[in-house]
């Protein structure tokens, strides 16, 4: 396949008139077959959400791999090609099953790709067809988190970071397991950290009351990530700088943010890419499954949250997770003055980075899988997505 005429993303050096050229699903030096006319379009990578729940009323919490290939279809259809859904703070046993459950949807992927077969999965089928987004990892958003920070988290479920359980909740995934969200003040996180790190786990402060010195023990220990920076954790302060300060002041820790405009003003969004630098800033969706559905009353981790345009709340009014998926994200960073190249930057390459997968995914460089978006250069609207 051949993609011509089109304004294609070249990373730090932005958009330029150029060819791209595929053969076998990844992208090559030259290729012949068929054209794609991308003209009046930008050409730039499938975005890659590392942190959201669910959409079109399913939810990976749901613990079906058949709803996990209804959420993997509309992301994909939205120009999201790789995904790392999110659990909630749940019960040991419900978070096994929603392991088992990616497993098996996985290892469908896994057939499709020639990999070797998951060992969970071995004789077993679950009708899943991964026409849809691929599955590159899951986030573990609890159960070890700080209960005065729960936001919309279950804090029945709350329990002190287990080394133990993150190893029966890999073997459960087969391995899926990529990013981890963590209070570092819950005894033994300081232990949990290191060895988290050790079994290739990226480790983020979230749902935290931590200080800044706490925050940046964790960072020193190998801590690597912010989930949904400024949501529930202690604000950016002049004498209490608290985790946001700790994470910009590590170079290796990567921000996670909102970007739908509800969760994070605008000048706070362009705050934090300032100074996190627009290499380390992850754009997410955070969405749950009332995404691409109309208003109502909606399940999240077991808890009701009401969904009125584009907020979604629990009964005591607590902003829980968005309704937007990430290519909104992107097009609301651009309506907040922040420049498509610096927006795409956050939603494709940094995630991939951020979670290990960017030899694979995130830039639309030779050897990759040839995930890519043409997008009306007017609109930014989707005119075909490509994976």
């Amino acid at each position: 396949m051949i993609i011509q005429n089109g304004l294609v993303f070249r990373g730090k050096e932005g958009f330029k008139e150029d060819t791209l050229y595929i053969e076998n699903g990844r992208f090559v030096e030259a290729a012949s077959g068929n054209v794609v006319d991308a003209a009046g379009c930008y050409v730039i990578p499938g975005l890659v959400d590392v942190h959201f729940h669910g959409a079109v009323g399913k939810d990976l919490c749901d613990a079906d791999p058949n709803g996990l290939a209804a959420i993997a279809t509309y992301e994909r259809a939205n120009g999201i090609t790789s995904i790392c859904p999110a659990t909630m703070t749940l019960s040991a046993e419900s978070l096994r099953q929603i392991c088992r459950s990616a497993a098996l949807y996985s290892e469908t992927n896994r057939a499709k790709l020639q990999e070797e077969p998951c060992p969970a999965a071995a004789g077993q089928t679950n009708g899943a067809r991964p026409s849809g987004a691929r599955l590159m990892g899951l986030h573990l958003e609890g159960p070890f988190i700080a209960p005065e920070k729960k936001g919309a988290q279950n804090p029945e479920y709350i329990i002190p970071p287990s080394i133990e359980l993150l190893d029966e909740l890999l073997e459960a995934s087969c391995g899926l397991v990529k990013l981890i969200t963590i209070a570092p003040e819950i005894s033994p996180a300081m232990a949990f950290i290191p060895k988290a790190a050790e079994r290739g786990i990226h480790v983020s402060v979230g749902h935290t009351a931590c200080d800044y010195d706490t925050a940046a023990q964790a960072f020193a220990l190998g801590a690597d990530h912010l989930t949904h920076t400024c949501n529930a954790m202690p604000p950016l302060s002049h004498r209490a700088p608290g985790p946001i300060a700790a994470g910009y002041m590590a170079d290796h820790v990567f921000a996670e943010v909102i970007c739908d405009g509800i969760h994070v003003h605008p000048a706070m969004v362009k705050g934090l890419l300032r100074l996190f630098g627009e290499d380390r800033v992850v754009f997410i969706s955070d969405s749950m499954r009332a995404a691409g559905m109309p208003d109502g009353i909606y399940d999240l981790g077991g808890l009701d949250v009401s969904v009125s345009g584009a907020y979604a709340r629990l009964a005591d009014g607590t902003i829980a997770g968005s309704v937007s998926n990430l290519m909104q994200c992107v097009r609301q960073a651009v309506s907040m003055g922040i420049p498509l190249e610096t927006a795409v930057t956050c939603a494709t390459i940094n995630p991939a980075r951020s979670i290990g997968i960017d030899r694979q995914v995130g830039s639309l460089e030779i050897g990759k899988y040839a995930d890519c978006v043409l997008l009306d250069k007017n609109t930014l609207e989707i005119r075909q997505v490509l994976s």
